[in-house]
């Protein structure tokens, strides 16, 4: 992926005690800084404001998110002023995607961006505040402790830095500034600084300054932009910065300003619309898209002269130029943005071509809003059904296929972190976690993930945005640094693999005094903060240079935890490896001409007048004094073309003082320019493993200590060469997991036979051997042929788990409108298996495959109704069928049905409908049992139902609810007779317990195959059932051999003999399982005595005799009643109430002859009513609760 080609200038901020100071520094300038960490603004700040106030109040949105900037270096950029300036750019790659649905709901305007911890913090933009009467939010110094202490130095005697300083005369009441600083050979520096009224939400005043001599003098532009023009912003052309827009305040006028002369001269033109975020094309310097406040995209193709509008109604944030390489058309825009029929969709149009009938759909549904992300050659979307938010991925422009997880990480929050060669890095937020978030690493196709890390600590921001504390190394690929979460303690580990194996850091072995630190792991160990500071004047809490690799500094602790009082400064000249401590407070530190000098800055809110410089990194440091007057210093800026030693320092004289901008020159302490003596080699290395990634490199750099400049020709010079592959080499596959002895086994939820499943005859498929290679790892030969995945010719499968899926997932649709139904298959041959559709409706559709369905079958129903829809697959090796219910103009959603899991034949089974979440007023159930085509229908949730087949029975279920539907299907085994016995677990399986029917149903297999196993039972005589909530517990049924009713007696016998083996397996704890690498759970008996044979003769069950108890004693009860109810005032009307709700069945469709018909009450008679009247009197309140529930609204009885 190309550095620095989608670049926008960056805004940085910094909060005083009394002004805000905002500075544009342009991040096109090198590798290190590019538009993808800037983010956009809010559309109005009161918005903002109130959303931020809003997630006080309930539990924050979630949901797909990715981070501002993939791989860009630092947090995110432009922030919205107050009162909601436009700023930066909209549509930055990598912008915050807020969740929709069933993540917490979608936010408007501009979700909370997601600050990324890695690499340097040039560029990035936040608004920090300060405590009062200090500048730039400068913490208070720990201690008296001098600046000498901090570090050894070089000399005792005082030098001084070439430095000029200039001051802004006339801007003191200006509290914003915004600082444009070209590097790459030009010395223009452009400076608008401006008064923002915090009472009337608008800037009141500007001021436009323009240097030519690297900021030693400026000049005041006011009269060449209008002296009645008031500015808001500054934007630079990404790709020819000689071009420069000022856009006026929106407050005043619309117009912008643009030079084509580096700020020289400007002409201005009016809009008839109000921009609120710019985006340049990264190619094209004359292209320009332009977000306005009522959420309608423009487009420019000569700088902004001319604007066109494309679409309305699009998401802000959410609007992205094409990709070289990857899109056709280097005009395409990719866009999110609500159609026509209210719904959100992912679309795609050329910016001259962007008419209803030009658009192209990509994704055939709607999406969820604020979740399309285009980055690199990836496109994400979100899509939110069922309560559940389900992630999709296009790789390289081909067909979206939805993210792949582990089954049970059931993620309520997700941040897509990095899209860095050819993989993605993910953070999900799983179920059970509130404050960490686990790390997940995927394919190249970024489908497939894998776990990297556990529990990554996290935390929000001054805005509420999330940040996860991760930091990748740069300039050496596949290092990463993470603070994790364990036993309440945050500790540093870092990987040299892209997360396959993880350390902690070791501490340095002396302190600066030389005295020796004990500190042995795994105890005590080197701790680093990772939060990038949301100061981008300073240099943050750790950085790092693709110039200078293997070089960290960072902020952080030794001791047993991370801790946030008692810091210092540590260096790592090695990648990591090894550590050393430089100083014992807090200081900011920058690189100087490609990493060979270190600058460091007292972090204090005293006046200050000196920085040190070290040439041996960070060994030995030299005091510098670079202004003559003691600077309240509010930020600092390194020259954004890192090849120049040119610093300013931004600061005050006194609280009251103009703007002082100290221009710093670093040349005069660079004596000589260096020669090849002055370089030497170091071998990257992991812990004396010279194969980093599958790899031997040798870099070269700068001996410690000399003096000397690189130059703008310094070229950095890697040798490397690969190595044997090893275990090290290669991580986990999708649906295996890392245990002790370092093998990667399927984990209890995955199949791996599952991988062929799309696989058709006489292709070949890649079988997975549970390890992959390491995305960018080189290695060679060695374990790569052993765990590489091996080509096998595909199988030939009968067709298997077919499902018939609507397009938008529901059960109903209008009459006379598009039907579109996909056919989904499990297992079988896509290209030769035949498939049919009956509608239900008298027509049907054959294909020859599976091609032609791919895209949907669409069908009208001209008629309402309820259709049975069935998709029949067959191939030459067996067939499969699949039934959807149709709903035509009745509208559904979700349900689930409480069966038994066994029942006896000709018995009666009570079965209960729940519906999730609740709905108010009368449902309808509709019910089929087995084959039946024809449903019963009734308004209670609960039906009995007398099964006569053995075997396996199905029920379905649907609940109509207003315009909704809902439907579940479970299968009951119904037998002559079987015997049942209670089960419960160790505790440690409540905690991985997320109480859902997945998961139940696989652990129900599992604990099925442990029987199986210890016993030697046969599969199919075992069948268990976890129940729902917690504490877990399940229920074993013993059923008989298939074909024994005939001998009846012996079976008994034979069952009881299997009871008895299974009793006593359970009894000595021999029956556990493995539910993931180190966690053992065992399984017990939960009573004592086994449930009595159950049949259909004369045993019965326990529960059976309760329940004839039950009856027996209802209906004396019910005799007593009727028979003194004359002469118990209030029983009259209870026995009423129970006389009402008697069970009610439809039958439109078709109507059982064992289904009661519905019944009205039979009016009540005078006499009754008499008496009802007395009770109200005597009975008072009582009486009137008694009335309310005896009052019954008759139900509609429509025709469906």
């Amino acid at each position: 992926m190309e550095k620095g080609t989608n670049c926008f200038p960056t805004c940085h901020t910094i909060f005083l005690a009394w002004t805000w100071l905002l500075l544009l520094s342009w991040c096109c300038t090198g590798a290190e800084i590019t538009c993808r960490s800037c983010s956009s603004p809010s559309p109005s700040w009161p918005a903002s404001s109130s959303r931020l106030r809003q997630e006080q109040r309930q539990p924050p949105p979630r949901g797909l998110r990715s981070w501002p900037g993939g791989r860009a270096r630092g947090s995110a950029g432009v922030d919205p002023l107050p009162g909601g300036e436009p700023g930066g750019r909209a549509g930055p790659r990598g912008a915050p995607i807020p969740s929709a649905g069933a993540g917490g709901g979608a936010l408007g305007g501009r979700g909370p961006a997601v600050p990324r911890s890695r690499r340097s913090s040039e560029g990035r933009s936040r608004w920090v505040p300060a405590a009062e009467g200090q500048r730039g939010g400068r913490a208070q110094p720990r201690g008296p402790l001098e600046e000498g202490r901090a570090a050894r130095l070089r000399g005792a005697e005082e030098l001084r830095l070439s430095s000029t300083t200039f001051a802004l005369t006339g801007d003191a009441a200006h509290n914003q500034a915004m600082v444009h600083w070209s590097g790459h050979n030009s010395s223009v520096i452009l400076i608008l600084t401006k008064l923002f009224d915090f009472n009337l939400g608008s800037v009141t005043e500007s001021s436009l300054w323009r240097s030519t001599d690297y900021g030693t003098t400026y000049e005041k532009l006011n009269d060449k932009v209008g002296l009645k023009t008031v500015l808001s912003y500054l934007y630079v052309s990404p790709t020819n910065k000689r071009k420069i827009m000022l856009l006026s305040d929106p407050e005043i006028e619309s117009s912008i300003l643009i030079s084509s002369d580096e700020g020289a001269t400007y002409q201005k033109y009016r809009l008839n619309f109000y921009i609120q975020s710019l985006l340049f094309h990264p190619k094209q310097e004359e292209w320009i898209l332009a977000y306005s406040l009522d959420q309608k995209l423009y487009s420019s193709m000569d700088f902004g002269r001319k604007w066109q509008l494309m679409h309305e109604r699009v998401t802000p944030n959410r609007f992205y130029w094409s990709v070289a390489g990857l899109d056709k058309e280097p005009d395409l825009v990719h866009m999110e943005a609500r159609t026509a029929d209210g719904h959100t969709h992912y679309l795609t149009c050329r910016i001259q071509e962007c008419s209803e009938t030009k658009r192209n759909g990509p994704f055939s549904r709607s999406i969820d809003i604020s979740s399309l992300v285009v980055q690199d050659e990836y496109i994400f979307i979100q899509v939110t059904a069922g309560g559940r938010a389900n992630y999709y991925v296009s790789y390289r422009r081909e067909p979206f296929a939805q993210i792949k997880l582990p089954k049970y990480s059931l993620p309520k929050d997700m941040h897509i972190i990095s899209t860095d060669e050819d993989q993605v890095f993910a953070a999900v937020q799983e179920w059970n976690q509130n404050d960490t978030y686990n790390l997940y690493i995927s394919d190249t196709r970024g489908v497939y993930f894998t776990l990297a890390l556990e529990n990554v600590k996290s935390s929000r921001g001054l805005e509420g945005n999330i940040i996860i504390e991760l930091y990748e190394v740069a300039g050496i690929k596949g290092i990463f640094l993470a603070n994790r979460k364990i036993d309440d303690q945050i500790k540093t580990f870092i990987t040299y693999n892209k997360g396959r194996d993880w350390r902690l850091l070791q501490a340095p072995d002396t302190d600066l005094r030389g005295d020796p630190v004990v500190c042995h792991l795994p105890f005590c160990s080197l701790h680093l903060h990772l939060q990038l500071s949301e100061n981008p004047y300073s240099s943050g809490s750790i950085s790092s240079k693709e110039t200078v690799p293997g070089l960290l500094v960072a902020t952080g602790n030794i001791g047993s935890e991370l801790s946030y009082t008692d810091v210092g400064v540590f260096i790592s000249s090695d990648g990591g490896n090894s550590w050393r401590q430089i100083f014992e407070e807090e200081y900011n530190v920058w690189f100087l001409d490609w990493g060979g000098a270190l600058v460091a800055l007292k972090h204090t809110s005293v006046p200050i007048q000196h920085m040190w410089v070290s040439f041996d990194e960070g060994r030995s440091w030299s005091k510098y004094s670079f202004t003559s007057t003691p600077l309240f210093v509010d930020g600092s800026l390194v020259d954004p073309g890192i090849e120049t030693q040119i610093m300013t320092v931004f600061g005050h004289f006194s609280l009251r003082s103009e703007w002082q901008l100290v221009k710093v020159d670093y040349k005069s302490i660079f004596n000589r320019r260096c020669n090849k003596d002055d370089y030497q080699t170091w071998h990257l290395h992991n812990q004396g493993e010279p194969c980093v990634m599958g790899e031997r490199k040798i870099y070269k750099k700068r001996k410690p200590g000399a003096q000397c400049s690189l130059g703008r020709d310094y070229s950095q010079t890697v040798v490397s060469e690969p190595c044997v592959c090893g275990q090290g080499d290669f991580e986990c596959d999708y649906g295996y997991e890392r245990h002790s002895n370092n093998h990667c086994v399927p984990a209890f939820w995955f199949s791996p036979s599952s991988l062929s499943k799309e696989c058709s005859m006489g292709q070949s498929y890649l079988n997975s051997t549970g390890y992959r290679r390491i995305v960018s790892n080189n290695c060679t030969d060695g374990l790569r042929d052993k765990y590489m995945a091996k080509v096998e010719k595909c199988p030939g499968k009968a067709p298997r788990g077919l499902h018939i899926l609507t397009t938008d997932g529901k059960l109903v649709t209008e009459q006379g409108h598009n039907a579109t139904f996909i056919i989904l298959m499990e297992e079988g041959d896509p290209q030769r298996t035949n498939i049919q559709l009956d509608f239900g409706d008298g027509i049907a559709v054959s294909y020859a495959n599976f091609s032609p369905v791919e895209d949907g079958i669409r069908h009208v129903y001209k008629s309402a109704g309820i259709f049975q829809v069935m998709a029949y697959a067959e191939n030459s090796l067996g067939s499969d069928t699949a039934v959807l219910f149709l709903h035509v103009v009745c509208p559904v959603e979700h349900v689930q049905l409480s069966v038994p899991f066994v029942a006896i034949r000709n018995k009666d089974v009570n079965i209960t409908a729940v519906v999730w979440p609740s709905q108010a007023g009368t449902l309808t159930y509709f019910w089929w049992f087995g084959n039946s085509t024809k449903p019963l229908i009734t308004l209670e949730s609960s039906i009995s139902y007398i099964f006569t087949v053995e075997g396996m029975n199905t029920v379905t279920v649907q609940v109509a609810a207003g315009n909704t539907l809902i439907q579940d299907t479970k299968e009951i085994a119904v037998h002559e007779y079987f015997q049942s016995q209670l089960l419960s677990f160790s505790p440690n399986l409540d905690y991985h317990n997320p109480d859902i029917p997945e998961w139940r149903q696989d652990i129900g297999k599992v604990i099925k195959r442990a029987l199986a196993q210890v016993t030697g039972i046969p599969d199919e005589q075992i069948l268990v059932a976890v129940f729902p909530g917690l504490p877990t517990s399940a229920e074993l049924f013993i059923l008989p051999h298939k074909n024994t009713t005939e001998r009846r007696k012996s079976s008994e016998a034979d069952l009881e003999q299997v009871v008895e083996i299974l009793f006593n397996a359970l009894n000595q704890n021999l029956v556990q399982f493995e539910l993931k690498p180190g966690v053992e759970v065992i399984v017990y008996v939960t009573q004592l005595t086994l449930a009595p044979l159950v049949d259909s003769s004369t045993g019965h069950s326990s529960s059976a005799m309760l329940m004839l108890l039950s009856v027996v004693f209802v209906g004396l009860a019910v005799f007593l009643i009727y028979k003194f109810k004359r002469k118990i005032p209030w029983i009259n009307i209870y026995a009423q109430v129970q006389h009402d709700k008697e069970q009610e069945m439809i039958g439109s469709v078709s109507q059982s002859e064992n289904a009661p018909k519905i019944t009205l009450s039979e009016f009540t008679d005078p006499e009754e009513l008499m008496d009802k009247e007395m009770d109200t009197r005597v009975m008072g309140s009582i009486s009137t609760i008694a009335n309310s529930e005896s009052t019954k609204e008759i139900p509609n009885c429509t025709s469906v």
